[in-house]
């Protein structure tokens, strides 16, 4: 589902008082609708009243709630049944959460069953009718969805625009502009108005599959209906622009905006803006700003960190500094994202000391540092032997209230593991499995390199096995080499050919380091003919290079003293 139509949703299921629907109103006890059409010509007010519910169907809503608190979905669609079964109605936004539950569970068959019933038995209105929209888009069962429209027509439920983009939403977002247009037209047919979002989403969609000058069309469009656009369409626009390299063109668009009495807001220029530096067009850059000052738009924190971050890529460190303070002397106090690329920067030059004062003047600042900046800290303070003084640092993470990541432990483990202190790098890794922090792939690579390095070869291979069988983090090349590399280096050279064959299986193609590797290994272990066969084989199918050729005749002793390949 894409963002827009995840937007809409959280606004009509969850609250059901979207401003430009349909305002309800319901009693607990009495199943009473109100339903007042708003903004519209012809005002219609629908009011369905129940009998006063029994003592034994609030008791059933109440399971039915106590269930889906807990996201015991399957035992919410037992009480239901039983509930109908009984002669009671259903109601009609408990069973609306049921859909959505069962659609979030992807268990698509039941959330259509809980429609069926609630049709069947009670009263659905449009709520639910979207919920099920939402979800057969969310399964990219169009198909089904478009019968949703049909069925909500026979049923006298009018399709309104929050329906449509639904819809929209979720075709543009599986790369279906074709049919999404489609949707637009009969939207048109059945005279219900498009709004802002439902062109914002259409011209996003017509940018990545037809080009700007296509979206700019939809745009004229838009604005011939006269809908204005807003700063999400902006932002989509000067992105698209900038894309396919139109600098310049989205320069003149932002310009024309307040010419035409418009206001673009900020995000639209720091959108160019950062792409103009990440070109190096510090001059355009420079004008832009001016533009923007002149129109009237104050420049956000968003805008200083993009130019932090662009001087610090830059290595202009002292500019950087300077844009910082002009940003305390506008009154906005920076956050993290402006002080970690200055931090980031100050790490790299090995300036440590001043990184962390950098750190204490965000916090002085009021500024929250994320575990971004600690990290940075981290790795810098490891990367120059201090790794002590950076596990005091990590030990007071928790109080901060900046609790570690994955990051955070993969540094202090690798600086540990390096200075010669398996225990306690083997003890930070426990530590973060406690603490339910899942290993990334960094963690993995990280453990079976130094156990590869230090001779714990099955201990390796164990990782590089629980690596094979996860879904999560499937093995790299460099995961094998290291492993092929440490087993022929221990001479257990069948193991590494059963390595290099589950490699193979897998469907992770070697590469020339794979291979040198293991005739390195081969060689070395004493199995000269067969060193010298694998690499006359490798050399003969181009993959071998002469630099990797030459590479061998110094570290195999056997093609040095065999002189008997050529390359």
């Amino acid at each position: 589902m894409t963002t827009f139509a995840t937007e809409f949703l959280s606004h009509t299921l969850n609250f059901r008082n979207h401003p430009n629907r349909t305002s309800r109103h319901s009693n607990p006890n009495t199943i009473v609708t109100s339903s007042t059409p708003r903004n519209t010509n012809n005002r219609r007010t629908r009011i369905r009243v129940n009998e006063t519910r029994p003592k034994l169907d609030q008791n059933y809503d109440e399971a039915l709630i106590r269930s889906f608190k807990s996201a015991k979905y399957n035992q919410a669609l037992r009480l239901l049944k039983r509930m109908v079964g009984r002669g009671y109605k259903p109601d009609v936004i408990l069973c609306t959460k049921l859909i959505n539950g069962f659609f979030n569970s992807k268990k698509t068959q039941k959330a259509i069953r809980v429609m069926e019933i609630l049709e069947k038995h009670g009263q659905a209105d449009v709520f639910a009718y979207e919920a099920l929209l939402n979800g057969y888009c969310k399964a990219d069962r169009v198909d089904a969805a478009n019968k949703v429209l049909d069925r909500m027509k026979k049923r006298a439920f009018l399709s309104d625009v929050v329906t449509y983009n639904i819809l929209i939403g979720s075709l543009c977002g599986r790369g279906k502009l074709d049919l999404a247009l489609r949707v637009m037209d009969q939207l048109l047919k059945d005279n219900c108005r498009p709004n802002v979002i439902t062109y914002t989403v259409l011209i996003k969609a017509t940018i990545i599959e037809g080009g700007i000058d296509k979206a700019m069309k939809l745009l004229d469009e838009m604005l011939s209906r006269g809908l204005r656009p807003d700063v999400s369409t902006y932002n989509v626009v000067v992105k698209g622009m900038c894309k396919e390299g139109l600098l310049d063109r989205a320069f003149e668009y932002l310009s024309s905006i307040s010419c035409k009495g418009c206001v673009a807001g900020v995000s639209p220029y720091n959108i160019l803006l950062k792409n103009l530096l990440k070109e190096g067009k510090w001059e355009a850059g420079e004008s832009l700003m001016s533009d923007m000052l002149d129109k009237g738009c104050e420049p956000s924190c968003v805008t200083y960190s993009i130019l932090i971050s662009s001087l610090c890529r830059d290595g202009k460190i002292v500019e950087a500094e300077n844009v910082l303070k002009g940003m305390k002397k506008r009154g906005l106090a920076p956050n993290a994202y402006c002080y970690n690329p200055l931090i980031s920067a100050i790490c790299k030059e090995g300036k440590v000391n001043l990184a962390i004062e950098y750190l204490n003047n965000m916090i002085s600042d009021g500024g929250l540092p994320s575990i971004v900046s600690y990290n940075l800290i981290l790795a810098s303070l490891c990367k120059n032997g201090y790794a002590d003084e950076a596990l005091n640092i990590f030990e007071k993470l928790g109080e901060v209230g900046c609790p570690p990541d994955a990051i955070s432990y993969n540094t202090l483990f690798g600086a540990l593991w390096s200075s010669g202190d398996e225990i306690r790098a083997l003890g930070m890794i426990l530590d973060m499995l406690s603490k339910g922090i899942d290993p990334d792939k960094v963690t993995y690579s990280s453990l079976i390199s130094y156990l590869c390095r230090d001779g714990f070869m099955d201990q390796a291979i164990e990782l590089l096995v629980d690596m094979m069988e996860s879904h999560k983090y499937q093995p790299a090349v460099i995961n094998y080499n290291d492993v092929i590399y440490g087993l022929c280096k221990v001479q257990r050279i069948i193991d590494a050919i059963e390595v290099l064959t589950a490699m193979n299986q897998r469907g992770c193609v070697p590469n020339e380091k794979t291979y040198t590797l293991l005739i390195e290994g081969i060689g070395c272990g004493g199995w000269k003919n067969d060193a010298i066969e694998l690499a006359s084989l490798l050399v003969n199918m181009d993959a071998l290079s002469e630099d990797s050729f030459k590479r061998l005749n110094l570290t195999v002793p056997v093609f040095d003293a065999q002189k008997s390949l050529q390359y």
